[in-house]
């Protein structure tokens, strides 16, 4: 495709992040931004040194000149941008969560499908160095067949000092990182069809749920425990690490702090550090992150050029949108949720 333009919609905490990403690619350039707010269009264009600065993403997208379009928008914005960027058959990558509700989402991927555009959703964490290494380790038989997993992020840090909005919703934790541990289970252990979950609010300046429980029956057989939390207050704080325990027929796998990854098979146990590289623009302790970012974003640009779909498309993430989904539907009714009932 030679080199491929961008445009980005949204300035704010996170795009600088995917800005940094596509800066990295040599192939890439963001040839234009649209953001609401005057300052932080100023503060992102100059920062990147961005020209063509929008404050209306229909007079962006009318005048053109970019092969795609990366969505960093907050969740309520995401539906009425995805179905602009299909107006004008341009490509679209838009943040998670995928949109306000499952139904804005089928209709986003309708839109996609019906312009003939790739729709990508920045699911970024099953991109992470230490979760693609699980996935290897998984991959070469090492512990046999699993049949038990646990996908565990429990944390105190601070989230709402550098994206406040996140205080206010009604939804939080689930629909914030759950969704981010709810795909890495589905990347690990594949679909599930059943969710059982709790949640809990402990914090008392927040609206919404920073305690969640959920219990997923896969496909496969697999039961797996994927638990979040940003009421946890331990003696060194892991923000913002995954932890993974899986076992299997033949041994187990554990990833634990400072990126420590064990697997125990019949030919003994052997110790790694899986741990992510740290960019040049990235900083402690958002490198793990940072990464992933540059990760998927390359992945986005090599099946863009290849015509191929991307592994978080729009269509393969409603399947964890459902969980997320259903996960809210089974605290409120205290039951377990059949997942197919929603994407039918």
């Amino acid at each position: 495709m030679g080199r491929i333009k961008g445009a980005l919609i949204g300035c704010g905490f996170f795009a600088v992040n995917q800005m940094h990403g596509w800066q990295d690619l040599p192939d890439v350039e963001i040839v234009a931004i649209c953001d609401r707010d005057p300052e932080r269009l100023r503060l992102v264009g100059d920062q990147f040194a961005i020209s063509r600065r929008y404050l209306s993403a229909e007079a962006m997208f009318a005048d053109g000149g970019f092969d795609f379009v990366d969505i960093a928008t907050t969740v309520g914005s995401h539906r009425a941008l995805v179905e602009l960027a299909a107006s004008y058959k341009v490509p679209a990558i838009c943040q998670k969560p995928f949109a306000p509700t499952l139904e804005d989402a089928k209709a986003m991927v309708e839109a996609a499908d019906q312009a003939g555009i790739a729709l990508m959703i920045h699911e970024n964490f099953r991109w992470q160095t230490p979760i693609l290494a699980v996935k290897e380790a998984l991959a070469s038989g090492a512990i046999g067949v699993p049949f038990w997993g646990r996908i565990s992020f429990r944390s105190g840090f601070d989230v709402f000092s550098g994206q406040p909005y996140l205080a206010k919703g009604k939804r939080f934790i689930i629909e914030d990182l759950g969704i981010h541990s709810l795909d890495i289970a589905r990347f690990l252990f594949g679909d599930a069809s059943r969710m059982t979950a709790r949640t809990a609010r402990i914090n008392p300046a927040i609206a919404g749920e920073d305690v969640a429980t959920m219990l997923l029956d896969h496909d496969n057989g697999i039961t797996s425990i994927v638990d979040v939390s940003y009421a946890t207050k331990l003696p060194e704080e892991p923000f913002p690490e995954t932890f993974v325990e899986i076992d299997g027929s033949k041994g187990t796998l554990r990833l634990g702090k400072d990126y420590r990854l064990t697997v125990h098979s019949p030919d003994g146990t052997k110790e790694s550090v899986v741990a992510p590289n740290l960019l040049l623009w990235a900083s402690r302790p958002w490198h793990n992150i940072q990464e992933s970012v540059a990760l998927i974003q390359k992945h986005w640009i090599e099946r863009l050029a290849s015509g191929q779909q991307p592994d978080t498309s729009g269509r393969d993430n409603l399947k964890t949108f459902a969980l997320v989904e259903a996960a809210y539907l089974s605290a409120a009714r205290g039951e377990t949720v059949a997942v197919g009932d929603l994407l039918a």
